[in-house]
């Protein structure tokens, strides 16, 4: 997962001229930037008459802030899935989400049950999503529009013009190429160890095909742009982007699944303003609303049919990208067991060894 476009340092933002202190209507939100424009604030705190304060941060800042508190300082957190479940399972740092009082009808399915899966500890329920993003294949489709999933990365069509990263999303991708479930393996070292030998094999065959392993996008980016690559795995706002402009080049969704990551909502332990909280979920939710948060951030939410909001050029690359069954078959990162970086690292290790 990444948000290298979006994480800075953690900048409060206090925002509707509260002179005072925190009362119970003002919504004290620890998100990403982008994740609350100030068009969007405006609008809730008019319809509502609540106080939004913003505080920006990232992954690991979120953490930090709510373990330091137990849970306080903040009435609704936006971490993602797979910082939650251990988090509180370790620290009880969340409060369970009442999910009664979310609509849910304003959410893509899939992506509201793969949430609430990936965020339950015990019988609760503790996130909902709210932002998304993958990672699948950026194509030159002109030249490369032979490769459907990622294992294709490998084909002769396309030799010498390969670029991906040496990084764990392309050991999961091409597990689920292979025919595999890594996920399904999480709770088993030993079959996780198994599938992670058997893409090792295939990624070091693969070797001759790979350009270069792109570090950064911007490294990405020219690579696809001068054409030296043709068929990538990478992100789908950076293939969103090479398509502006050059029409050829798009991301698409691999067949066996593109990998997902969500930043969700969740409700801070010692919260203060939970009604402030679910009323800020369900605006921002609102297909209107949520497009104009797509447009700040730069990825598309789990609000449903909030893509027809967006902006003609981006709605037409969501569209053509993710048709609904591409959607409802994105593989959720779900959060990494103990022990099973240790495996991926070697398996990356030994790859970059490799003959």
């Amino acid at each position: 997962m990444t948000h290298n476009w979006m994480i800075g340092a953690a900048v409060a933002v206090s925002l509707g001229g509260l002179a005072g202190g925190v009362s119970a209507d003002t919504l004290r939100l620890l998100t990403w930037g982008g994740y609350a424009p100030d068009d969007v604030i405006e609008m809730f705190e008019e319809e509502t008459g609540h106080t939004v304060e913003v505080t920006l941060s990232n992954n690991e800042e979120m953490i930090a802030k709510l373990r330091a508190t137990g849970g306080g300082g903040f009435d609704l957190a936006q971490p993602s899935q797979d910082r939650i479940a251990g988090p509180q399972a370790e620290f009880g740092i969340y409060k369970p989400i009442d999910l009664s009082r979310i609509d849910a009808s304003q959410f893509i399915e899939s992506m509201l049950t793969a949430t609430k899966l990936n965020t339950t500890v015990g019988d609760e329920v503790y996130g909902v999503p709210h932002v998304w993003g993958t990672s699948g294949l950026v194509l030159d489709t002109a030249k490369a529009g032979m490769v459907t999933d990622y294992t294709d990365l490998c084909g002769d069509e396309v030799a010498g013009k390969v670029s991906y990263r040496l990084k764990r999303p392309t050991l999961i991708g091409f597990a689920f190429a292979m025919g595999m479930d890594p996920f399904a393996a999480y709770g088993d070292p030993v079959a996780y160890e198994n599938i992670m030998n058997q893409v090792e094999t295939a990624l070091i065959d693969c070797k001759p095909n790979v350009k270069t392993y792109w570090g950064g996008g911007d490294e990405l980016m020219g690579l696809v742009r001068s054409g030296e690559v043709v068929a990538a795995m990478a992100w789908d706002t950076g293939g969103w982007k090479l398509n502006a402009d050059n029409p050829d080049v798009t991301f698409v969704a691999p067949e066996s699944g593109a990998l997902g990551w969500i930043d969700t909502f969740v409700l801070p332990a010692k919260g203060k303003a939970d009604d402030a909280a679910y009323d800020w979920i369900n605006f921002v939710m609102r297909p209107e609303v949520s497009a104009k948060i797509t447009e700040a951030s730069g990825n598309f939410t789990a609000s449903l049919g909030a893509d027809e909001f967006a902006s003609d050029a981006l709605k037409a690359r969501f569209q053509n990208s993710f048709p609904p069954e591409a959607i409802d078959n994105i593989k959720w990162y779900p959060p990494v067991p103990a022990g099973l970086e240790a495996i991926e690292g070697g398996v990356l290790d030994r790859i970059k060894a490799a003959n």
